[in-house]
């Protein structure tokens, strides 16, 4: 079970980012949590916060080196781009 919000959002939507990829920038990474706290019905913590928290276990934000999956994923797409859907 995942110890905080923060690695149940890691172990749920993120994954490494492939060689061959688009891997998540920075702003992209706290849009998929922003995602993924609306599907779970939590108020996401401010921007800095989250960073900060990413950093804490392990991950730096600004590196790309994840990539998204899971429902997070499909939310943050059909909101980033609304005319897809």
């Amino acid at each position: 079970m995942a110890s905080s919000p923060f690695q149940q959002f890691l172990s749920e939507s993120t994954a490494p980012a492939p060689a061959t990829g688009e891997p998540l920038p920075a702003d992209g990474l706290y849009g998929l949590y922003v995602s993924w706290a609306f599907l779970h019905r939590i108020t996401p913590h401010p921007e800095a916060a989250f960073h900060s928290a990413m950093r804490r276990h392990g991950v730096n934000p600004r590196a790309r080196t994840l990539s998204m999956t899971g429902p997070a994923a499909v939310d943050y797409i059909l909101n980033s781009y609304p005319g897809v859907a």
